[in-house]
Order: structure tokens, then C-alpha cells, then sequence
């Protein structure tokens, strides 16, 4: 069987490698059984199965949103949530840690980073943006092969009721350039469930090895496919499930280590599942799109969707069905998780998703404006049983994605406004300016895709600059390398072998509880307690296990417990230092702590020598610790102002703080306004000036689980879970019947909080920006860094007072409306840059943005007055004849120039240059040139000409410019602005 099992598997690999051939209807029903269940019922059996026969814990399906995973632009696969299981970094308190089989359906996004299906979506009939993974999990050798390889075979074959013969299945062949063996001990399993010998094929690492990333948890897979032909012809494989046997680690260097603990991650696409049980020969197909399909064709009046690809779909328009039918899906799914249209990461990619879609929906479809927002009710009727916060947010997904559809269109329109614009400046043989494309772009002003910029301009014959383009993005790419922040030094950390090792050796997760144990002293000081603890563990500065340290060594540590919070919850790590029992002059500086599964990592510069074994003393730095517990405590009561002010449904989308300042990232339909800043502002000064007490108590998290009002993140907690409550116990506050977390901040919280909020003085919001459509970030600060933040706005406000005091009183002479003009810009960049408060600096620069326009109309009017007098003057000295040519006192350029344009306007034929010495040295030039002149004659190359003599430049156009330079000899200069005019004329 050999030979034609590896000829069959030649065939077939190119198959599998492909695209789903989804082209054909399949050609043998599966059953003569009723009609196959809906996509929900499809779904609920999956979840069904392995929670009643076979024990598995059923888990909601994670946000599309990453929790903590910069590497990732979407959760593009069920593992995602699961990572800290696999890397060992998982909280050993969290419900996490207990997990050992696990089963859900997990919405998945793949449209950007290393996972990117954005361009195959309406090409075929099987690619999506958004799809949902089914998934079973066993960690840390729950069961290993042999069980998941059963229970797949027993759900498809007995529960789905797929004939066996229409199953193939696929195992890892081995790599001789790794030195990994073929997975025989898959093979032998597909054997013994009774699969022929000539449907198990052996494939490489491309196809049948997973990896998690570049470094990390991976493994052999084996993977189930289906034979759309169904025996007849060649097979048509498709694959259904991938088991993934998590049993090895991809170190830095490319090698291959053993993981300490091996784990069963598996997945199936829904879509896919449900396009079979159906059989429909496209997951479009399905009842989990058609209604979408439906809904798009009676919006949009475009003829009914056919299914058709490729060349056979004339006019591309069941391409653009399939295209905005994923894209609502997908645009649903991440608003539902709080992720918006923006200008980079995942919003902008959620920007582009969305253009596309209303690219095709209105270019191809004609569907009127408005029509994808209506598509919303639909998607959320499919897809919002499983996933309620669908429902929750239905009216905001559509408000926005109606809003960004009108703004899309509105800059379409502008678009071709300013293509056509720029064309009739073009000749005939011109290719179009990149500049110009380059503004029109997501990269520029205007937000087009590249692609529908090329596509308007070849409707207009006209080729593009794509070297120009090209260098465009090079420069711009070069930018934002440049600006961007430094990625933190990662510094020493605990990768998964070495958190194998230490729960090999029995190594106890640091006790970190005295972080907690700090009081109040009667004068109203904070005493932070000093811990004293055991060196169970050192590591030099590469990560390697040491002994001991030496002197002016970079270490890391651990011990059996600290008083250090370390870095999580959005809260920065404590700074401090320890010194050895019975050496209390010697210091070890503590730079941070981070905390992995369980574990906290110290990081200390060792003046001395340290061993494993030492006992030591913590001592955390009492100022830092204080501002971050002020900081902390602050961010809950800004989170509670903003619900009391913008409504009980506000959703924090996430935070951070150190001792300097805090920010707070809320969801918002519209910016704030100055009023609503300066409400939310006052509840917490209400609060602090109270001086409530902050409750704080450990529970067990199920209690928490359905108290009205209380705040929780998308987070992983630790059970029992640290409550945090203000000005009410928790006990009281946790009692369901109490209604105590609406009207106060109780949350979930493992920080460190003051035990009084008087402390924390005052809350000033200095920032205040939208992040992308809907989200919003707030910067505060508090303590005396915000009295002096509310000294300094009262004394701006006061400024721009007696500005427009001044301004009231009117300017007598053209230096005092100068001085007025200047003042308000100096008043103006101040009131922007300043850390103030922000709704009133929005106020002031409001105020300030009138007087600037009221100062200038003022200044002009005294200018007009003053030019017209000295061109008045001027005209006297002067004969009538083609040359003006002088000097004149002018306080600056802006006057010069309209002496030179008053003068022309009354003697239209003569060409004029005047020059104006001013105190400071320089010289002021400005000039322009008689509509009769000869159209050699250039205002800017007789500017030039004579700026170019006083050593200085110039600049303007044809008729009128303008310039400046410094020289002692004004003759000359008259004299060269003579000899170059005469020339012309």
C-alpha cells in the first residue's frame, strides 16, 4: 500500500493547499434523514458533546479584542486566551489555573498580521474575516493524542452523522532538518479508529506541524479532512478539524526543547462544519449568511445573489454580496468588543474593512447611503443568541458604522472633486502627481484606499506616479520608525522552561499578601511594612540559574514572599530596595518586580554579593507606592464620575498608571463636552473632599458574579478575587438586594488603593483625545501636581481676560493692535501646551480663537488705513509712468504689501518695489508687477534679484511677492530693483 498511498498523498497535497475547492455542489447527499440542523444547532452540539460525554468545562468565548497580547492585531484562533496556560505564566489563584478540559466556540478574526484572509474574502466561497472556531482543549496531560483523536472521530461519524468514508486524516511525516521523527503514534490511532491505511496521509511541517509564533509552545498536528467528491473522481479535500499536540518550545535560537507539560489544543471552523452537514457547496450557503445575503438584496434592490466566481460573475456582484456579508459580520463582532474605525493597529484596519465594504456595496450593489448600518439587526439576529453582547450594543454598531459610511462618502466626493481639479491643471502626456494620490489616501487627508485611487484614475486614462508613490511611503515608513516610542527593555523574565523547572523542584509561588499590609497613622502618614523573606532563586542577567551574584551584577530574583506589587491591573510595579539580615548599610536598589505565573521576579543591581539562601529585608520606596495608591484610588472614582455622568452603561476600555499621572481610556459616542469634563471632575472632588473610606476585602469570585453595577474587566481574576469598594464595606456593597455598586465605585481590583480617599487631594483631567471612533482617553493628575495644574489654568484664565479687555477697548495706533495680535497667539500656544485643566483650556481656546479673529480684523483695518495714507503719499512723490520704485516706513511685511497693492490698484499700469528698513537691521521687500507688463516680467524673480543683493530671499509668484535681507547701502539695492525692472520692460 505504499506506493499508492504516497501517490494518492501527491496528489492530494497540492489539494489541501489550496483554497476549499468549494465550486461544485457535492454530488452524494450525506443522508436521506430530515433536513440538516441549523448552524446554532450545530453549534450547541459541538459544546454539548464534550461537556456531557466527556467532562469538559464550557467557557465563553474571549473578546476579538487581545487581552494583553501586543503581538496580536485580533484573537485570530481559540488558543489565544489560552496562552499564559501554555507559556506557565498563568496566576496560580486564577480559575484559569484550574482549567484541564475545556471546550467553547471562539470568534476569531484574521484580517491583518501574520494570519490574513482580508484579500481572498469574495474571490471564493469559503474565505471570511470573522469566523467562529470550535475548539476542545486538555492542558498539562489531561489526555494527550489517543482521546482527542477519539472524540473528534466519535462527534463527526456518530453525532454528525458524516460517513466515514468521506473522512481523510493527515499526520506530521517528520523534518530531518529539525531531527523530529514522524508522529507514527497519530498514524497508529487513525488505524485502530478503523480508517483505511489509504486515506491516513503523512505531510511535513508546513502542513501538519503548529506553531504559535516565531518562538513558543508548538507541536505536531493531525488533521481531519472531507471529501467534497464523495468517491466520485479525484477527492476534493477540505480540511474539517486540526488537533494540535502541543509537546514542544521553539527557543530564541530555532531549536526545539521539550515543554515541561503538554497540552491538546484543537479547532474547527463552524462555518466550514455547518457547509458540510448542510450540504451546501458554500459556506455563504449556510444559515448562518443567507439571511445576511438576503437582507443585503432587499436593501439594495441588486439582483438575487447566484453564487458565482471568477469570470462568471459578471459585474462582480456576487463577489460584492459575499464581501459586505463578512465585513457586517466582522465589523459587528469587534465593535460588540469595543474595538472602532481608527488611524492604526486594529481600528485601522476595522477603517479599511469598512471602506471595502461600502466600496462594493455602493459601487457594485447601488445601494443607497445608509444601507450597511441597516444590515446590523441582521447580523445580530444570527449570531447575538451565542454571543449576547451583540444584542447589548446593537444600536451603537449601528449608529457607527452609519457615521463612517457618510464620512467615507463625503470624502469620495471631495476625492473626485480634487482628481478632477488636478487633471485640467495636467497635460496630455502628464502622469498624475503622487503628492496629490499620496493625500488621498488612508496614509493621507482624505482616507481612500490606494487601490480605488488607481481605479478613478484609470477610469480617467490617466496613469499614476507609482515611483513617486512609492518613495512617498518609504519616507513615511521612515517617519514613523522614527517616532516611534522605544519598545520597553524587556529585561530578565521567566520564559516556560524555566517555570517548568521551578515547579519541578517544588518551588512555592511567592506570597506577595504583604503587599497589602500598610496602615494609617493618627497624623494622617501612610507605614508601609518591611518583609522579611528568603532568596529561593537567582538569575544572572541571561536568564541562567546562579548560586549567587556578585558585585555590580544586573540579577534577578525570587523569594519565598515580598511586599513589592508588581506590574499588572495596569498599575506600575513598587521601586525600593533590600538589604541582607545583619548588613543593613549595604543597598540592593529594586528597579521593578513582574510577576509570572505566580512568581515575582525582582530586578536589583547587586552592590554586593547575594545568595540563594540569604535572608533579606524589602523595603519599598514609600513615595512611589503613595502616588500609585493615589493614582489608583483616583482612577476609581474617575471611572464612577464618568458612569454618573455619562450614563450607567459607560465601559472603561482599559488604564494605566504611574506616580506621575494616570489615563483612562472610556467608550464614548461623541467626545466630551467642557461641561461634562468639568462634571465628572467635580464628583470625584465631591468624593475626596468626603474623605471616604476604601473598603477592601478578598471573596470568592462566584459572588461577584451577578451584583448589579459592579465593574469588571476583560481580565483574568484570581479566586478568591480582591473587591475594592468606596465609602461602603463590601459585604454590604456585594449583597444583590443593595443596589450599592450603582451608586458608588465597587470593582474588581488587585492594586494597591489608599484607605481614604481624602488623600488623594484633588483630580485634575489635563488630556482628553479620542483614540479612534468611540473610545476616548483621559489624562489626570492628582495631589499637588493637580493644584498647581488648577493655579495655572485660573492664571491663563485671568490673561486671556484682560486680553480681551484690551481688545474691548480698541487699538489707537497699528504697534498696540500688533502687540494685542501677538499676545493672543502667545496667550493661545501657552493655553495648549500648558497641564491645566482640560475643560478649561477647551474654554479658553474657544475664547481665544474669537479674540485671535477679532485682533486681526482689527489689525487689518489699522493697516488698510496706514497703507492707504503712504500710498497716498507715494502717488505725490511719484510722476505717472510704468516704475515705482522706493522706500517707505512699514512696522512690517503684512503693511508693506498692501502699500504695494494699494498703489497698483490706482495706478494698475506701473509696476511697483518698495523697500522698508527696519530697526532691528533687516529690510523688508515687496513688489508687484503691471497686468501690462511683459510676461517676462516675474514679481518674484525682481524680488529675488534684489533679496539675492541684500544677501537675503524671496518668494511669491509671477504678480506679487514678497522677501527680506540686511544691508546698510539702500541705494544699491533701489538701484539694482531699477536696473532689473527696466531690463524686463
Amino acid at each position: 500500500m505504499a506506493a499508492p498511498v504516497a501517490a494518492v498523498a501527491g496528489r492530494l497535497r497540492r489539494a489541501i493547499q489550496r483554497s476549499p475547492p468549494w465550486q461544485r455542489p457535492c454530488r452524494r447527499p450525506l443522508s436521506s434523514e430530515p433536513p440538516p440542523a441549523q448552524g446554532s444547532a450545530v453549534r450547541d452540539a459541538f459544546l454539548s458533546f464534550f461537556r456531557d460525554r466527556h467532562g469538559h468545562r464550557l467557557v465563553p468565548s474571549a473578546s476579538v479584542r487581545p487581552r494583553g497580547d501586543p503581538s496580536l492585531l485580533f484573537v485570530n484562533a481559540g488558543m489565544n486566551q489560552f496562552k499564559p496556560i501554555f507559556l506557565g505564566t498563568v496566576d496560580p489563584r486564577s480559575e484559569m489555573a484550574g482549567f484541564r478540559r475545556v471546550a467553547n466556540s471562539q470568534k476569531c478574526v484574521r484580517a491583518g498580521g501574520r494570519h490574513n484572509d482580508l484579500e481572498d474574502v469574495g474571490r471564493d466561497l469559503s474565505h471570511h474575516t470573522f469566523f467562529e472556531m470550535l475548539g476542545n482543549w486538555a492542558f498539562g496531560g489531561e489526555y494527550f493524542k489517543e482521546e482527542a483523536c477519539s472524540m473528534a472521530w466519535e462527534l463527526l461519524t456518530q453525532v454528525y452523522g458524516i460517513p466515514e468514508d468521506r473522512l481523510w486524516v493527515s499526520y506530521f511525516g517528520g523534518d530531518p532538518k529539525t531531527g523530529l521523527d514522524a508522529d507514527l503514534e497519530s498514524r497508529n490511532i487513525w488505524l485502530s479508529l478503523g480508517v483505511p491505511a489509504s486515506r491516513v496521509l503523512s505531510f511535513g511541517p508546513q502542513e501538519n506541524f503548529w506553531e504559535m509564533g516565531d518562538t513558543g509552545p508548538c507541536g505536531p498536528c493531525t488533521e481531519i479532512h472531507y471529501d467534497l467528491a464523495g468517491g466520485v473522481g479525484a477527492p476534493q479535500l477540505v480540511e474539517l478539524w486540526n488537533l494540535v499536540f502541543m509537546q514542544h518550545n521553539r527557543e530564541a535560537d530555532g531549536s526545539l526543547q521539550p515543554l515541561p507539560q503538554r497540552h491538546v489544543d484543537t479547532g474547527m471552523g463552524l462555518e466550514r462544519l455547518v457547509a458540510v452537514l448542510q450540504g451546501k457547496r458554500s459556506t455563504y450557503d449556510t444559515d448562518l449568511l443567507s439571511p445576511i445575503l438576503h437582507a443585503i438584496q432587499q436593501g439594495s434592490g441588486a439582483p438575487p445573489y447566484l453564487g458565482r466566481v471568477g469570470a462568471a460573475d459578471e459585474g462582480r456582484v456576487d463577489t460584492a454580496y459575499r464581501v459586505v456579508a463578512d465585513h457586517m459580520r466582522m465589523l459587528s463582532v469587534c465593535m460588540a468588543d469595543g474595538i472602532t474605525p481608527g488611524m492604526s493597529g486594529a481600528p485601522l484596519v476595522l477603517r479599511q474593512i469598512l471602506r471595502r465594504a461600502v466600496r462594493f456595496s455602493t459601487e457594485v450593489l447601488r445601494a443607497p447611503p445608509g444601507f450597511l448600518g441597516s444590515l446590523v439587526p441582521v447580523v445580530v439576529e444570527t449570531l447575538g443568541n451565542a454571543y449576547p453582547e451583540l444584542q447589548k450594543n446593537s444600536a451603537q454598531i449601528a449608529s457607527l458604522v452609519s457615521e463612517d459610511e457618510a464620512a467615507f462618502l463625503a470624502s469620495l466626493q471631495r476625492g473626485r472633486r480634487i482628481i478632477d481639479r488636478t487633471l485640467r491643471r495636467l497635460g496630455p502626456s502628464d502622469v498624475f502627481p503622487a503628492e496629490v494620490a499620496w493625500s488621498l489616501t488612508l496614509s493621507g487627508n482624505l482616507g481612500l484606499p490606494l487601490d480605488l485611487v488607481e481605479l478613478m484614475l484609470e477610469e480617467k486614462g490617466v496613469q499614476l506616479d507609482f515611483a513617486g508613490l512609492e518613495r512617498l511611503a518609504q519616507e513615511e515608513a521612515q517617519h514613523r520608525g522614527q517616532q516611534a516610542e522605544r519598545v520597553q527593555e524587556q529585561g530578565l523574565h521567566l520564559d516556560v522552561h524555566t517555570l517548568g523547572e521551578l515547579q519541578r523542584q517544588g518551588v512555592p509561588a511567592t506570597d506577595d499578601s504583604p503587599k497589602y499590609h500598610y496602615s494609617l497613622r493618627p497624623d494622617g502618614a501612610y507605614e508601609f511594612c518591611i518583609c522579611e523573606a528568603q532568596v529561593l532563586q537567582l538569575y544572572a542577567e541571561d536568564g541562567t540559574a546562579v548560586a549567587s551574584v556578585g558585585a555590580g551584577q544586573r540579577c534577578g530574583f525570587l523569594l519565598d514572599r515580598t511586599n513589592f506589587y508588581a506590574e499588572q491591573g495596569g498599575q506600575a510595579s513598587d521601586r525600593g530596595y533590600l538589604v541582607r539580615a545583619g548588613q543593613q548599610d549595604v543597598l540592593f536598589p529594586v528597579a521593578r518586580a513582574q510577576v509570572y505565573g505566580g512568581f515575582i521576579l525582582h530586578e536589583a543591581m547587586a552592590p554586593e554579593s547575594l545568595q540563594v539562601g540569604d535572608q533579606v529585608q524589602l523595603h519599598v520606596d514609600p513615595a512611589w507606592r503613595l502616588a500609585c495608591m493615589e493614582k489608583h484610588t483616583a482612577t476609581h472614582l474617575l471611572n464612577w464620575a464618568l458612569r454618573q455622568t455619562l450614563g450607567p452603561g459607560t465601559e472603561q476600555r482599559g488604564s494605566h498608571l504611574n506616580p506621575e499621572r494616570l489615563r483612562f481610556d472610556v467608550a464614548t459616542q461623541v467626545p466630551l463636552t467642557p461641561e461634562q469634563l468639568r462634571t465628572v471632575e467635580g464628583t470625584v472632588q465631591e468624593a475626596v473632599q468626603q474623605n471616604e473610606a476604601v473598603y477592601m476585602e478578598e471573596v470568592p469570585l462566584a459572588r461577584t458574579a451577578h451584583v448589579p453595577g459592579l465593574r469588571s474587566l476583560d481580565e483574568v481574576y484570581p479566586d478568591p478575587v480582591r473587591v475594592v469598594s468606596v465609602g461602603v464595606p463590601v459585604a454590604r456593597a456585594l449583597d444583590p438586594a443593595s443596589q450599592v455598586a450603582l451608586q458608588t465605585s465597587v470593582e474588581l481590583c488587585c492594586g494597591t488603593h489608599l484607605l481614604r480617599t481624602g488623600a488623594v487631594g484633588d483630580m485634575v483631567i489635563i488630556g482628553e483625545r479620542q483614540l479612534a471612533k468611540g473610545t476616548t482617553r483621559l489624562l489626570a493628575i492628582t495631589g499637588e501636581q493637580a493644584r498647581q495644574a488648577r493655579e495655572v489654568g485660573q492664571s491663563l484664565a485671568q490673561e486671556v481676560e484682560a486680553a480681551t479687555e484690551r481688545l474691548g477697548r480698541g487699538s489707537r495706533d497699528l504697534a498696540e493692535a500688533q502687540r494685542l495680535s501677538r499676545d493672543v497667539g502667545r496667550l493661545t500656544e501657552a493655553v495648549d501646551t500648558a497641564v491645566m485643566p482640560q475643560w478649561q483650556r477647551r474654554a479658553l481656546q474657544a475664547t481665544l480663537k474669537s479674540l485671535q479673529r477679532r485682533a486681526n480684523t482689527a489689525l487689518r483695518k489699522l493697516e488698510m488705513g496706514q497703507a492707504a495714507k503712504k500710498s497716498e503719499e507715494l502717488l505725490q512723490r511719484h510722476a505717472k509712468g510704468p516704475l515705482i520704485v522706493d522706500t517707505v516706513s512699514a512696522e512690517s511685511l503684512s503693511v508693506l504689501v498692501k502699500v504695494v497693492r494699494q498703489l497698483c490698484a490706482q495706478a494698475p499700469d506701473t509696476s511697483v518695489l518698495l523697500l522698508s528698513p527696519q530697526p532691528v537691521g533687516s529690510v523688508l521687500c515687496a513688489c508687484q508687477v503691471a497686468q501690462g507688463a511683459t510676461a517676462a516680467f516675474s514679481a518674484e524673480a525682481w524680488a529675488l534679484a534684489v533679496c539675492s543683493h541684500m544677501g537675503g530671499k524671496a518668494w511669491g509668484s509671477r504678480v506679487v511677492a514678497q522677501g527680506t535681507g540686511r544691508t546698510a547701502d539702500l541705494d544699491a539695492a533701489l538701484s539694482t530693483a531699477r536696473d532689473f525692472a527696466l531690463n524686463q520692460l
